[in-house]
């Protein structure tokens, strides 16, 4: 043993490479390695990767929603447009024009409404002068026959009392109604604007979301750690 130790102090090269040995192997010299080794290789830290997949992830949801608000400022274009569209304006109030005309027609005096009771109690009272003047039914069963005739004739009575009575109200109301043409075209004009008002709203809160996205993504664009 003695005679080893003797041999290794008369060659200094192999003193040299001992020590290498023993730095090398040692818990000092296992990091400092480790660590040229990263460096000679590129490796970035953890927090420097984070940003960046961050701002990569940002950047492809602003690029998802940018179609999406794309066509909803395209569907507000068109839908304030549309209410905003004078020729739809006069064809929507010629078509109410054209509406109560028709129906005032329909419940006026002469109209159809107004005939129908007159016709189906005419026809009730036809019925009970046939049977009273016809002899096909024996007594008893005549008796009763016209008994649920007359009571017909009470009922239909009564229905177009009523009937006659709501017809003449419904009448006045739509030439009321034929009177204020120019108000209740206003009063549609006026919904017609709500409706413009509301869409402007929505797409202002999602032109806001969108800018905010943008912002967050802006905010990213900067070397990590700045």
């Amino acid at each position: 043993m003695l005679r080893s130790l003797l041999e290794v102090r008369r060659h200094p090269a192999v003193l040299l490479f001992a020590a290498a040995l023993l730095v090398l192997g040692s818990p000092l010299g296992g990091p400092a390695i480790a660590q040229s080794e990263n460096r000679a290789a590129g490796t970035a830290a953890p927090d420097a990767v984070t940003p960046v997949e961050e701002f990569s992830k940002q950047v492809e949801e602003f690029k998802k929603s940018y179609p999406e608000l794309n066509k909803k400022i395209e569907d507000s274009a068109k839908s304030i447009d549309a209410v905003t569209d004078i020729e739809k304006a006069r064809t929507e109030i010629e078509e109410l024009r054209s509406a109560v005309a028709g129906m005032l027609g329909a419940v006026s005096d002469n109209g159809p409404v107004s005939q129908l009771g007159a016709k189906a109690l005419a026809h009730a009272r036809s019925k009970v002068k046939e049977l009273e003047q016809g002899a096909r039914f024996k007594p008893e069963e005549k008796e009763f026959l016209l008994g649920q005739w007359r009571k017909l004739i009470t009922e239909t009575e009564r229905a177009n009392d009523d009937l006659d009575s709501a017809r003449k109200e419904f009448a006045e109301l739509l030439r009321t109604l034929q009177t204020r043409e120019d108000f209740v075209d206003e009063l549609m004009q006026i919904r017609r604007a709500t409706e413009a008002l509301e869409v402007i709203r929505n797409l202002t809160r999602d032109i806001r979301d969108a800018s905010g996205k943008l912002r967050m993504l802006i905010s990213g664009i900067k070397p990590p750690g700045v």
